[in-house]
């Protein structure tokens, strides 16, 4: 059993908001690192392993989505924005280019800590998981196949590329496989959040996920909208 602390890694040029949420993490007993630039940041991922990384979005040389990007490229690692804009616009695309939450400044510590927490439960949540002997290792439905060990998603016609969110939210849709799920519902099963975000984060995802099944050459209809409750994974 690994009783290590969470490793954190902070990513902000702001020497305040470093030292503030830096701070309170390691009261909290995490293992914070901190990075004042996007291509350090980079550098330390592809260097050392991270279990979160909590990154602003305003950054020099290379902004938070880039990093994100890149991060995304080697890591499942889970990303948390911080950013002054709080707009729609900007919240879809930090969802969209691999984000897990986004988080406007000014915020309060206990929402920070509370934010943090819930992203290590749900990575803790799936690590548990993935070694139980109770865990399904395939799911099949509608000619998809997904295997939970490897998430490698694939259909008759080849491999689906999906991202790790993107795996959690087809995986949870296919388990229920004809059921109809609410948003709130696929929060919880496909991200392990038990404290309420967004859920303008699930239809972002659902939209690429369908993006991603299309590139496939998979029914994108398989995923069905029901007007007013979410959505539906259809058995064909």
């Amino acid at each position: 059993m690994n009783d290590a602390p969470a490793r954190i890694l902070v990513v902000d040029d702001e020497p305040s908001i470093t030292e503030f949420v830096s701070y309170n993490l390691r009261k909290e007993g995490y293992d914070v690192h901190t990075a004042q630039d996007g291509a350090t940041a980079v550098q330390m991922v592809n260097a050392t392993p991270f279990d979160l990384i909590i990154l602003d979005v305003m950054l020099p040389n290379m902004d938070g989505y880039e990093v994100c990007r890149r991060v995304r490229s080697v890591s499942s690692v889970p990303v948390l924005f911080l950013s002054a804009r709080d707009t729609e616009l900007d919240k879809v695309v930090g969802l969209e280019i691999g984000g897990d939450d986004y988080l406007a400044k000014p915020f309060g510590v206990r929402e920070l800590i509370a934010r943090a927490k819930a992203l290590l439960r749900r990575t803790n949540q799936h690590d548990n998981s993935s070694t139980s002997l109770d865990y399904s290792e395939t799911i099949e439905a509608s000619g998809i196949t997904l295997d939970e060990g490897t998430h490698m998603a694939t259909s008759v016609n080849g491999p689906i590329d999906l991202t790790p969110r993107e795996f959690e939210l087809l995986a949870a849709l296919m388990r229920h496989a004809g059921k109809v799920l609410s948003r709130d519902q696929l929060l919880h099963d496909a991200w392990g959040w038990e404290y309420l975000v967004e859920t303008k984060t699930v239809d972002t995802h659902v939209k690429r996920l369908r993006d991603k099944l299309e590139a496939a050459q998979v029914d994108s209809a398989l995923i069905e909208t029901v007007r007013g409750y979410g959505y539906r994974f259809k058995l064909s």
